[in-house]
């Protein structure tokens, strides 16, 4: 019931910068949380940054360089990367999480994911 579509995403020399957007559509009641994870190959998941709380969070590799925002009234969130590493190089997921009504338990949406490659 909630869309999640991604744009940004692409091919970036060490050093430069890449922004990630991503816009919730659909029917819900509320979205509680906005975020970003990514997964390189053979690694897992991980939290990249999250806008959930009073202030963003963001994983230890990616402070001071990456930054988190949201505009709630376009259910939309953003990553802005910056000084990118080879190590950077994943799949970034947008996540969404959202409940379709009040009483109902929110549950966590996934975007399609987008290609994040940084030659070095």
């Amino acid at each position: 019931q909630v869309q999640l579509v991604e744009s940004g995403g692409g091919l970036v020399q060490a050093g430069g910068s890449l922004g990630l957007s991503c816009a919730a559509s659909g029917r819900f009641f509320s979205i509680d949380d906005m975020g970003w994870y990514r997964q390189a190959p053979g690694k897992q998941r991980e939290l990249v940054a999250a806008a959930s709380g009073g202030r963003p969070n963001y994983d230890d590799s990616v402070k001071g360089r990456f930054t988190i925002s949201r505009d709630n009234a376009k259910n939309t969130v953003y990553l802005q990367m910056n000084s990118l590493k080879p190590e950077d190089t994943a799949v970034y997921y947008c996540y969404a999480k959202a409940r379709s009504h009040y009483f109902t338990a929110a549950v966590n949406y996934w975007g399609q994911g987008t290609q994040v490659t940084v030659s070095s």
